[in-house]
């Protein structure tokens, strides 16, 4: 792989200073802002950042025969952290980094936000304005998108949405990196005040009255609107030897006190001086909130499983988890939790009502949960012990869900180790859709013989 020639045609026909190459100050520090260390240890000939889709399209022009060819392949790297190896960084190809790709407006019912952007400036926009987005989860994200400005493999920019493009505005809400790259989103806007929110800590023995608090919300025939829980188990060396549990709770309307809540918001024992639960004036106080939670720079690795919100189901789960991390736990630095996300009924049915999705949701299966194993770990010399832990976890819980009825086959692709099959679990019909998509947008496969890495739909 000899990247000097692309690097060359970059360089004459793109502005100066946004292309970083290997061995510069500037290369160091773009390669080293990977929330994953992992991530970082991949090295790039070259860095690219873009300011607008015009020098996107130009870039893909320009290294579409060298990646098709594959002596310069290249990835693409966003606003967001996803430590799957390869997905956003490529060794000795070119990464195109979007992170001058900034701007946001707001007209009508709907906000424009461009790749590079991050939910903490676009939420300081919306609250100016009252106003707020659901952003974060891949069901509950792709279904408020009313339109995607993305670059092809031809080099077009296009708009893709229910009446430009349609097909392409459907694959997209289940794509990664499958169809061009994605400059710009526009999302529907919704009116937002104040909001209840917060995290509880407590302690593991406690951890299995509230699965059964989760799933008896989660089966409500009338299940409050607006509210939104996570509860995980977990360890973190601060906290002691024992694992660790945290509800994370969120209601969009101005109250000081939800009965719906209780159970996860006055669990006891509690850590009383990490309770956080209160009325909060706006999201971006919550996006300011959640990405001081986030982890400094270390070793990273997400997986995930989805199933039924069952309790038996799910305190299995957590039972396969605490016993998986007791041998690791003198691992350096090491922070992991099991979190369980739920993908309650009414979500689902307000999919469905847009049309659907290509992840293979539906309301057939009920209120779902999706469980999360996020961790991090300091020093690579643990890499193995810790990676195939985490992997005896998911093949326990799977083996598990299965033999109950209750697995379900999608996976969250913002949560995804680079060996899941996401595609694949979105099921046959989709998947071929998703292949006849890009067959028709890119019939030379540049987006999946040039940019190798994330989740294929050719495998």
């Amino acid at each position: 792989m000899d990247p000097s020639q692309v690097i060359d045609a970059l360089t004459k026909a793109l502005p100066s200073g946004q292309l970083a190459i290997r061995g510069t100050q500037e290369y160091d520090d773009l390669n080293g802002s990977y929330q994953s260390i992992r991530s970082s240890q991949t090295q790039p000939a070259a860095i690219f950042r873009p300011k607008s889709a015009d020098e996107v399209s130009t870039f893909v022009r320009i290294i579409r025969p060298f990646a098709l060819s594959g002596r310069t392949p290249f990835a693409i790297f966003g606003a967001g952290q996803q430590p799957a190896l390869g997905c956003n960084n490529i060794q000795g190809g070119i990464t195109l980094n979007l992170s001058l790709l900034t701007g946001i407006s707001v007209r009508d019912d709907t906000v424009s936000i461009a790749a590079g952007e991050r939910w903490g400036a676009v939420y300081e926009t919306l609250d100016l304005l009252g106003l707020s987005v659901a952003g974060g989860r891949q069901l509950e994200e792709n279904q408020q998108v009313v339109n995607y400005q993305i670059v092809l493999a031809s080099g077009d920019i296009v708009d893709a949405n229910a009446k430009d493009h349609p097909d392409l505005w459907g694959a997209l809400r289940g794509d990664g990196n499958n169809f061009g790259v994605v400059t710009c989103f526009d999302l529907r806007t919704f009116k937002q005040g104040a909001l209840y929110r917060g995290s509880v800590y407590y302690f593991s023995p406690s951890f299995s009255s509230e699965v059964q608090a989760l799933v008896a919300e989660l089966q409500k025939p009338n299940a409050t609107l607006g509210t939104h829980l996570m509860t995980s188990v977990g360890f973190a060396a601060v906290f002691g030897p024992n694992p660790m549990c945290q509800n994370q709770v969120y209601y969009t309307r101005e109250v000081n006190k939800i009965g719906v809540l209780e159970p996860f918001t006055s669990v006891q024992p509690q850590i009383d001086q990490l309770n956080t639960i209160r009325l909060i004036p706006n999201t971006a106080t919550a996006a300011k909130e959640q990405a001081g939670d986030q982890q400094v720079a270390k070793r990273t690795a997400y997986m995930n499983i989805t199933v039924k919100a069952d309790v038996g189901t799910l305190r299995a789960a957590a039972n396969i988890y605490t016993a998986a991390i007791d041998p690791v736990k003198s691992t350096k630095g090491l922070v992991c939790s099991l979190t369980l996300q739920p993908y309650a009924e009414p979500l689902l049915q307000s999919s469905a009502a847009r049309g659907g999705n290509v992840l293979g949701l539906s309301t057939e299966t009920g209120s779902l949960v999706n469980l999360l194993l996020l961790t991090y770990w300091s020093n690579e010399k643990d890499d193995d012990a810790i990676l195939s832990a985490m992997k005896a976890v998911l093949q326990g819980i799977d083996q598990d869900a299965t033999s109950k009825g209750t697995k379900v086959d999608y996976m969250y692709m913002n949560y995804a180790s680079e060996d899941q099959d996401v595609i694949g679990s979105y099921g046959g019909e989709n998947e071929k859709f998703l292949q006849e998509v890009s067959r028709k947008y890119d019939p030379e496969g540049l987006f999946q013989k040039g940019v190798p890495g994330g989740w294929k739909l050719f495998t």
